[in-house]
C-alpha cells in the first residue's frame, strides 16, 4: 500500500511493443540499464552512458549513508566498456561508473565533477577525460561530444542537489556528496548512427540547435517540468526514434520488477512522441534494441 501511495507502480508489458526496426548489416545494440543508463555496443566499440545498477533502499539514501557500488553486479550486467560517459554527477548517474572503469580499463568521460568522483574512487589520471563540452572526443572510430545542458527542476519544482564537486569527495560517497556539477547531454556518433542522450529533465535550446540525431534517449520526467519538452527536442534534433529513459525508480533493485517514478506518465509520454511524428521505442529494464547503421538509420 505504501508503495502505491508513493506512485511506485509497475509499468505494463504492453507498453513495450513497437513496430520492427529495419535490418542492418552493421547494427548497434542499445541496452537499457534503468534510470538514464544505456550501453551502446557494436563489435568494434562499447560506450556506456550513466551506469547505475547498484540500487540502495530509500531509507539508506534518506539516512545519508555511504553508497558503495556492487562490483559483482556491475561486472555481470556490464562486462565490457571502452568509454563511460557521465551526463552529471548525481548518484543515480555516476555511482557505478568508477568501478566499471576499474574492471574494464575504460575511460571515465565527463565534467570536472565527474573526474573528481573518479579520483575519489582511485582511478588514474590516464582513465579520466574532463570536458566542458562542445569538443569532439575520439572513441576508436566513434566520436563523442558533450553538449552543455542544465538539470531539470525535478524535485518539487527545484533542482535536487545543485552545485559542483570541486575536490574528490569521500569514497564511497553519500548521496549529498554527489552534486550534479556541469550537466552534459551526449552525442555519440557510431558512424552511420547518431545517438543523443538527454539525461535530465531540461536542456539548453541553443546547444541543441543544429544537432541532428537518428535516435534520442529522452528523460521521461522532463515533460512534466518543461512545457513543449518533446515537441521542442523533436523540432531541434529531428530524430527518427526516441527511447524513453529515467522513468523507473532508482531504489527498486535492478533484478526486481521495475516501478515507475512518482508522476511519470509513460503512456502519455509515448503518445506525445508518436504525435510529434517520431517512432517511440520503449525498452524494458535490461532490455535491448538492435539499431540499423547507415542509410537505413534515417
Amino acid at each position: 500500500m505504501f508503495r502505491h501511495l508513493l506512485g511506485l507502480v509497475p509499468p505494463q508489458p504492453a507498453w513495450f511493443t513497437h513496430a520492427p526496426l529495419p535490418a542492418s548489416s552493421s547494427p548497434v545494440t542499445l541496452t537499457y540499464l534503468g534510470t538514464a543508463g544505456f550501453v551502446l555496443s557494436a563489435p568494434e566499440r562499447t560506450v556506456v552512458l550513466d551506469p547505475f545498477v547498484t540500487r540502495h533502499p530509500l531509507g539508506h539514501l534518506l539516512a545519508n549513508k555511504p553508497l558503495p557500488s556492487d562490483p559483482a553486479l556491475v561486472q555481470r550486467l556490464i562486462p565490457r566498456a571502452d568509454d563511460v560517459l557521465i551526463g552529471h554527477a548525481h548518484f543515480d548517474h555516476i555511482l557505478d561508473g568508477p568501478v566499471l572503469c576499474q574492471q574494464t580499463g575504460a575511460r571515465l568521460v565527463g565534467s570536472r565533477a565527474t573526474c573528481m568522483v573518479g579520483r575519489a574512487a582511485g582511478l588514474p589520471e590516464a582513465q579520466l577525460v574532463e570536458t566542458a563540452g562542445r569538443q569532439d572526443i575520439a572513441s576508436g572510430a566513434w566520436t563523442l561530444r558533450g553538449l552543455p545542458s542544465v538539470h531539470g527542476k525535478a524535485l518539487f519544482g527545484k533542482i535536487p542537489l545543485p552545485g559542483d564537486i570541486p575536490a574528490p569527495p569521500p569514497w564511497p560517497a553519500r548521496m549529498r556528496d554527489l552534486r550534479h556539477g556541469q550537466v552534459l547531454n551526449w552525442l555519440v556518433d557510431t558512424g552511420g548512427l547518431r545517438v543523443l542522450h538527454v539525461d535530465s529533465a531540461d536542456f539548453i535550446r541553443d546547444e541543441l540547435q543544429g544537432i541532428k540525431a537518428d535516435l534520442v534517449c529522452l528523460c521521461a520526467i522532463g515533460r512534466r517540468y518543461r512545457p513543449g519538452y518533446v515537441r521542442e527536442v523533436v523540432a531541434l534534433t529531428q530524430p527518427k526514434w526516441i527511447v524513453p529513459c529515467h522513468w523507473d525508480t532508482m531504489v527498486t533493485p535492478i533484478d526486481a520488477p521495475p516501478e515507475m517514478l512518482p508522476g511519470v506518465d509513460l503512456p502519455g509520454f509515448l503518445r506525445e512522441i508518436e504525435e510529434a511524428g517520431v517512432q517511440a521505442l520503449p525498452v524494458p529494464l535490461l532490455g535491448s534494441l538492435t539499431l540499423p547503421r547507415g542509410p537505413g538509420a534515417r
